[in-house]
């Protein structure tokens, strides 16, 4: 492929530029999984700890579809260059944090340009490789992904344990400065088409209010607070309405922030739901299992992060196989069923586990890890290949808000379910209620139980995925896709 000027576009160094973007973006999401009782013992607070993950998720998610507008009007390279700058900036607040409050409102702004980095780093590969050759570039994708998003736990738990959890934002800025170099390096010949498109910053400003008020609410409600409390009323209420009022503004909209008109696709749909439950399961059990290991096994940041390496592996070796296996066959939807029904299994055989029994608690991990790996290409690719060339882009944002979204959601409710099941299996226990399980062994039993209960529900919701993706009707991969220079006009995004 060449740009305007007839100079070669060097694939493999894009590739390898692309590659530490998603990298950075993706750690970001689970890296202060493990740090997370630590960080709330130091900063006073426990009542807010799940939202030092779920203001980055949430953020990443209204973030992703205007950074793709934004690529497609000023070009993927300066799109890039200035959400790095803008992710390191957070990085940079985060690591001088002094209060909860102050890290969380970091972590937006990092989330602001995470949702940058990941959603532009994918159209622009949108734009330089086949769709048949995709599913090949996307095994990789997707396994560097799942890979940095499971490995974040255990580099956070050996920097906390070792170090102190502020290394965990200060390792971004070299990084960051490293992608930055990479990104102006690699893509510095890819074609600007110059396209005219408007940013709707209504949409973006109904979708992230609404979100973040329902959030809010869930979060409110494991903490305790009584469903028909009148500000949680009003947050769920108004959140609702808002989101409404986001989904009536979109039809009527010229460019919308999410083309809802693209949920007529019946594969689309079905993708986009399977990957909001497989990212609803993966980033929970990313957060969820160290914290089970913690605070109901009494292990120790770095020992905890360990116990997540099957995971670690097995995920990006299922999307590196799932990858490979489709390139060759052209077809996908045995490798996604099969996917949906491992992960299925494997997060009820985890919830059944005991925590003395590692080496079966190995083997449900790699089950899980790798029926995860087999969704994520998969789905992608298959969302790809059920719309027009030219809609190729506003499709992929779909699936990437899908993935955050359920990130997201899978976060802030499994989160307010742990915080409801642990006061129910411990109704003696101090307001302090993390604290008190780190600082004595006493009730840690009860602990794990109301965990296993949580993985369950997990479980519960990603056997939905297998029964959707049953009644796809499969359509083979097509070979070619046009040049960037006559589509990336009509590419909105993203990851």
């Amino acid at each position: 492929m060449q740009n305007s000027d007839s100079e070669p576009l060097n694939i493999r160094l894009i590739i390898s530029g692309l590659v530490l973007v998603i990298l950075l973006g993706a750690i970001e999401q689970t890296v202060v999984a493990v740090a997370l009782p630590v960080i709330a013992g130091q900063l006073d607070g426990f009542a807010q700890m799940a939202w030092v993950i779920s203001a980055y998720l949430v953020a990443c998610t209204v973030a992703t579809p205007i950074w793709g507008k934004l690529s497609d009007i000023h070009g993927r390279s300066a799109s890039l260059s200035a959400a790095i700058l803008i992710f390191t900036l957070g990085s940079l607040g985060c690591a001088l944090a002094t209060t909860m409050p102050q890290l969380i409102g970091f972590r937006v702004l990092q989330g602001l340009g995470g949702g940058g980095l990941i959603s532009v780093a994918q159209a622009t590969i949108a734009n330089v490789v086949p769709l048949r050759e995709r599913g090949r570039y996307q095994g990789y994708i997707s396994g560097v992904y799942a890979a940095a998003s499971l490995a974040g736990p255990i580099l956070g738990g050996y920097l906390t344990h070792y170090l102190s959890w502020r290394y965990i934002f200060w390792i971004n800025l070299p990084l960051g400065l490293l992608a930055l170099w990479l990104v102006r390096r690699s893509l510095r010949n890819l074609p600007v088409t110059h396209a005219q498109h408007k940013v709707d910053y209504v949409g973006a400003v109904l979708f992230a209010a609404g979100l973040t008020a329902v959030l809010i609410a869930m979060s409110r409600l494991g903490q305790g607070v009584a469903a028909a409390e009148p500000l949680n009323l009003l947050l769920a209420i108004g959140g609702a309405a808002m989101l409404l009022a986001f989904g009536w503004h979109s039809h009527r909209s010229s460019e919308p922030l999410i083309p809802l008109a693209l949920f007529r696709n019946k594969t689309v749909t079905i993708c986009c739901v399977v990957l909001f439950l497989a990212f609803f399961q993966f980033i929970s059990m990313s957060v969820l299992l160290p914290l089970r290991l913690q605070l109901a096994g009494g292990m120790a940041p770095d020992a905890s992060a360990l116990r997540l390496l099957p995971l670690t592996l097995a995920i990006p070796f299922g999307a590196f196989l799932a990858g490979r296996l489709m390139s060759a066959s052209g077809h996908y939807k045995r490798l996604q069923l099969g996917g949906t029904i491992a992960a299925t299994v494997g997060g009820v055989a985890l919830a059944m586990t005991p925590l003395n029994q590692p080496v079966l608690m190995v083997v449900t991990l790699v089950v899980m890890g790798v029926g995860l790996g087999f969704q994520f290409p998969t789905s992608m690719v298959a969302t790809q290949n059920a719309v027009a060339v030219g809609h190729i882009g506003v499709a992929t944002a779909l699936t990437s808000l899908s993935r955050l979204l359920g990130g997201a959601v899978g976060v802030a409710l499994l989160s307010s379910l742990l915080t409801t099941l642990l006061r129910h299996a411990l109704p003696d226990a101090p307001a302090d209620l993390f604290g008190a399980l780190l600082g004595d062994a006493a009730g840690r039993g009860a602990a794990d139980g109301a965990f296993r209960q949580l993985f369950l529900i997990s479980a519960g919701m990603s056997a939905i995925a297998p029964l959707l993706v049953w009644q796809l009707s499969e359509k083979e991969l097509r070979g070619k896709l046009m040049p960037v220079a006559s589509s990336a006009a009509t590419t909105t995004s993203t990851s």
